[in-house]
């Protein structure tokens, strides 16, 4: 190791142990952001909500400032006084908020890696930064709680029931994928074919390498819950933990935990959610409750039939994903009793 490495990587361990103390700054920088984005929306009548252009929707923006300053107010205490216990309920109440306000980014990240333009620039920029305020304020509500050595433990796999659920959330995804693979190949399923599916996609504005993917008998969709099905395998075995010898760049290193752990909590507190109240959504439809829409398919008893295989895969796997990345989070936790010193 050089010197320059070595002076590197004593300064970034150095930086992370005093993380308790510029995490709160962080917060309350991100609340004064995330108050002015909020009353920019406020004063400009901007919705916040894609649907929505009402004042209704416009005033979410107030909503907005509230949070944020919350968070500056509460960040601003903990820097100044330490984290008291009433300090941490409210750290940890304004933390739910921003998740709420975060649901569904995952569903914009999606719509941006295939190329496709979200519904709101403003919705998306709102749920972006929200996440970011959630990932502070959790940090912050845990900043009394650095480890005292840096120990890392070493690889393992996660208890037989957390990898069954992997085994649970990698097959609700099966019919799913099966569904999207047979209208890419040309076929048809629930009364729609393939060549009906991609005008329907070309109609709703999707990208030109979503419609070659297509046109290759390749869905898009199919291929992102492959890498979901990888993701949560990987935080419930010990390669998850050491990238395995076949990577090119990254062989036989230790992969950082927030390397899997942000992806992991992006999806599942966006699809856990959305695909349980999906369910609870299509059960009542089912049972004649409410009235199901046909939307782009020829009957609403076809759109109940892709409803309920999308939710089922969406709500399992999303479940899924919670409990193996709280295992991961688990596993991987520095080690209080050792505190190693590599040069």
């Amino acid at each position: 190791m050089t010197t320059v490495e070595r002076t590197i990587k004593v300064l970034g361990r150095a930086w992370w142990r005093r993380w308790p103390r510029w995490v709160a700054r962080a917060t309350v920088l991100w609340g004064v952001l995330y108050a002015s984005f909020g009353l920019a929306c406020a004063l400009s009548g901007t919705s916040l909500l894609y649907h929505g252009g009402g004042s209704g929707a416009s005033g979410l923006g107030w909503a907005v400032v509230v949070v944020g300053v919350l968070a500056a107010l509460v960040g601003g205490a903990v820097e100044h006084y330490g984290l008291r216990p009433a300090l941490r309920v409210l750290l940890w109440a304004v933390c739910v908020l921003a998740g709420v306000a975060a649901f569904s980014l995952l569903m914009d990240v999606i719509t941006l890696m295939l190329g496709q333009g979200v519904d709101s620039r403003a919705s998306a920029a709102n749920k972006a930064l929200a996440a970011v305020g959630a990932v502070l304020l959790a940090a912050t509500a845990r900043s009394d709680r650095l480890p005292a050595g840096t120990g890392a433990r070493a690889p393992s796999a996660a208890p037989r029931l957390v990898q069954l659920a992997a085994c649970a959330g990698t097959l609700a995804f099966v019919p799913y994928a099966a569904m999207k693979l047979v209208w890419a190949s040309g076929g048809t399923f629930a009364g729609i074919t393939g060549e009906e599916m991609l005008a329907v996609s070309e109609r709703n504005g999707a990208s030109g390498v979503f419609l070659t993917l297509e046109s290759w008998g390749l869905d898009p969709t199919a291929l992102l819950a492959a890498l979901g099905v990888f993701l949560v395998w990987g935080l419930v075995r010990p390669w998850g933990q050491v990238f395995p010898r076949w990577t090119p760049f990254l062989r036989g290193r230790r992969v950082p935990r927030g390397l899997p752990l942000a992806p992991a909590l992006l999806g599942a507190a966006t699809l856990a959610p959305y695909g349980v109240a999906g369910v609870g959504y299509l059960t009542l439809a089912t049972t004649g409750a409410v009235t199901m829409r046909r939307g782009d398919f020829h009957s609403s008893g076809d759109a109940l039939l892709v409803g309920w295989i999308g939710m089922i895969a969406f709500a399992v796997y999303g479940i899924a994903l919670t409990i193996a990345a709280r295992s991961y989070w688990l596993r991987t936790r520095p080690d209080r009793r050792k505190d190693i010193h590599t040069e």
